[in-house]
C-alpha cells in the first residue's frame, strides 16, 4: 500500500512540479533535454526521456518554451509570465502550509 501511495503522490503532485523546474532553469539560460533530465533526477524525480521530451514539446506548443535549431530550449515571454504566476502561488502556498503550527 505504501508503494502505491508513493507512486500516486509522485504522479499526482510531484510530476507537475517538473514543469516549474523546467521553466525556472530555462529562465536562467538555455537548457538541453538531457541536462534537464539529469537535473530532475538529482532532485529525486523519476523521469525518463520518453516522458521528458513529450513534456518539453507540450511546453513548446503552449508557448512557454522555444526550441532552437541547436536543440536548446529557451523561455519565452509567455513562459516568463507563467513562471511569475507559479512563483506567486507557490509563495502563498508556502506561507500557508509552513506558517501553520
Amino acid at each position: 500500500m505504501a508503494v502505491r501511495q508513493s507512486l500516486a503522490t509522485e504522479r499526482e503532485i510531484l510530476r507537475p512540479l517538473w514543469k516549474v523546474h523546467i521553466l525556472h532553469h530555462a529562465g536562467e539560460g538555455p537548457i538541453i533535454g538531457n541536462w534537464m533530465l539529469e537535473e530532475l533526477r538529482e532532485h529525486g524525480y523519476r523521469v525518463s526521456p520518453g516522458t521528458l521530451y513529450p513534456l518539453l514539446g507540450r511546453m513548446v506548443r503552449l508557448g512557454w518554451l522555444r526550441r532552437s535549431r541547436d536543440g536548446r530550449y529557451r523561455l519565452t515571454a509567455a513562459g516568463r509570465r507563467a513562471l511569475a504566476e507559479v512563483r506567486t502561488r507557490l509563495r502563498e502556498l508556502q506561507h500557508e502550509v509552513f506558517s501553520k503550527t
